[in-house]
């Protein structure tokens, strides 16, 4: 069995005249994060690996999340293919994953999380959102099978606050 975690950045700021990859996250984005990653964490085994897109909001929560997975930078690869919105990319890239992982996290983007999450898990979400997380399982043992799964989690930061 394998299993794909995709996290969708945290919510990210427009305040700054910057291309789109540059794009930092705003406060609400960096809290939202720590809550999602502290909730994943209680309850879940770490993955294998984990990569990120190299843009600067998905890699700022990445990093939030070795932070409270007590990880270091040398856990992640940053991965360009990963800086996607339609989701082809993406899943092009898990169907070329090392067959040695079996839990793998990854950090994107919208449309491309969304889609993947409908397309290939068995439980339709109208949008996953800013550090929403997803888990969703495969019956495969190689990754170049990746096919529909099912979904086991959904983290959506607004339904963890009081």
């Amino acid at each position: 069995m394998k299993s794909i975690i995709l996290v969708r950045h945290g919510k990210s700021s427009w305040e700054f005249d910057l291309s789109d990859a540059l794009r930092p996250l705003k406060t609400r984005g960096i809290s939202d994060a720590k809550l999602v990653a502290n909730q994943f964490i209680d309850n879940h085994e770490l993955p294998d690996y984990i990569y990120s897109s190299p843009a600067v909001r998905a890699f700022s929560t990445c990093k939030i999340f070795l932070d409270v997975f007590n990880l270091s930078e040398d856990s992640v690869s940053v991965k360009e293919e990963l800086y996607d919105f339609g989701g082809e990319n993406v899943v092009n890239f898990i169907k070329r994953l090392p067959n040695n992982y079996n839990l793998v996290m990854i950090f994107g983007h919208n449309h491309a999380f969304t889609s993947i999450a409908n397309i290939f898990g068995d439980k339709f979400i109208d949008n996953l959102p800013t550090s929403g997380l997803i888990k969703l399982n495969f019956d495969i043992s190689d990754w170049k099978d990746f096919k529909k799964g099912t979904t086991e989690l959904i983290i959506i930061p607004k339904e963890l606050k009081a």
